[in-house]
């Protein structure tokens, strides 16, 4: 959105806030779940044409998942926030060429999987019923795939997972939020309700979904890469989940942005993978 319609926004959703708090925060939490721009298009259909693709059925929706057969370790590679499975093609052709068992999936609301809504206690639960059935030994996970990844692990037993590789994820939901409620200049009133939305449907206020929380219990060997001027999450989200998360491996890198494709950072990956 631009920042006018930014500005209307907010201000509409303030104005029904003193109506009804409720559907403003409904309102508001719909707009912050709500990918923009996840599809797949014509250049992502062909190149993932060529995997094999099942759909699992998750609380009502499809997710759809990718296939492309190795001797090696299964790796899953788990997207971010208005992204989906094609993002990975240059990290896929890379393991391809290593012979690892390779899988992907569009998670809810992006590339060809179903729901209108996403987030990441809801992508978690997706990842447990996909890496329930496929066991990886391998997650890697970019932003908001990572923290899903990381909130699965906590929540779920899924002993196949040997390695976990976060790539740029943020630390704190909470944080997220904030970010997201300063940038609508949302009233207090539409921040109380938003609390008692995620406490309603989740079980949970935003400041649960921690690092104190999500990474202080996980064992297995890690590796978290992320870049010093990132723009979207913080370097210092990354700095608080090192902290937390004690069996891990912290890169820092310069000129990869948020986004992370970058021969270096690839060949981190390869190298943890091998170690």
């Amino acid at each position: 959105m631009n920042d006018n319609l930014t500005k209307f926004v907010g201000a509409s959703i303030n104005f029904i806030s003193y109506i009804s708090p409720a559907y403003a925060a409904k309102l508001a939490v719909r707009l912050f779940s709500t990918p923009r721009d996840a599809k797949l298009d014509e250049e992502a259909i062909s190149y993932l044409k060529d995997a094999n693709q099942e759909d699992i059925t998750y609380n009502g929706f499809k997710i759809k998942t990718y296939h492309w057969k190795g001797s090696k370790e299964t790796i899953l590679l788990v997207h971010g926030w208005d992204s989906n499975s094609f993002r990975w093609k240059d990290l896929i052709e890379l393991l391809k060429q290593k012979d690892y068992n390779v899988m992907s999936i569009d998670g809810p609301a992006h590339g060809a999987s179903g729901n209108k809504i996403f987030n990441a206690p809801l992508y978690s639960e997706c990842l447990k019923v996909v890496i329930s059935k496929f066991k990886p030994n391998i997650i890697i996970g970019h932003s908001v795939g990572g923290t899903a990844c990381a909130i699965a692990l906590e929540n779920h037993e899924l002993p196949s997972v040997e390695k976990i590789v976060l790539l740029g994820a943020p630390s704190n939901l909470a944080i997220s939020v904030g970010n997201y409620v300063n940038m609508m200049k949302y009233n207090s009133r539409v921040v109380k309700a938003i609390d008692a939305y995620y406490l309603k449907h989740f079980n949970h206020l935003p400041e649960h979904y921690c690092v104190e929380n999500f990474y202080s219990n996980i064992q297995i060997k890690g590796l978290i890469i992320h870049d010093k001027k990132d723009k979207i999450i913080s370097y210092k989200e990354a700095l608080d989940i090192h902290r937390a998360y004690k069996n891990s491996t912290l890169i820092k890198t310069i000129g990869s942005g948020h986004r992370l494709k970058s021969n270096k950072v690839y060949q981190h990956i390869l190298d943890f993978l091998n170690a």
